[in-house]
């Protein structure tokens, strides 16, 4: 199991699995969405993963029509993505994970935006 939260603690939740496959992504749209030189995500099973508390504080941008970023409203931390047209997997924020075991990551996407100071085997 993993656990996890935003920065203010409002929003908590729980993953019921394991975390397998860990990515890295330096796409523009993951670096302005973190704030950040590259977004680190798992792609994960919906049905295992759950809000524990601070539902009501989540709150979605659809950053084009069919894939959503949810994000606490109050302090600004990214929970998790999800697309419409893949109801069933939601990308989890592995940075605000507190608890659990998370692998390295397997892979690198989008390299053409990796910034060249940064070296992380490829």
């Amino acid at each position: 199991m993993v656990e996890g939260q935003c920065l203010c603690g409002l929003v908590t939740y729980r993953y019921h699995a394991d975390i397998e496959k860990t990515i890295i992504c330096y796409c523009e749209h993951c670096q302005r969405a973190q704030g950040s030189v590259f977004g680190w995500n798992s792609a994960l099973d919906k049905s295992k993963f759950e809000i524990s508390s601070g539902i009501k504080f989540l709150k979605e941008y659809f950053h084009s029509p069919h894939k959503a970023r949810v994000f606490c409203q109050e302090c600004g931390s990214p929970i998790y993505s999800y697309r419409v047209d893949l109801p069933e997997v939601i990308r989890l924020r592995l940075g605000t994970v507190t608890s659990g075991q998370l692998p390295a990551p397997t892979e690198q996407a989008y390299l053409e935006y990796k910034p060249s100071f940064l070296h992380i085997d490829e």
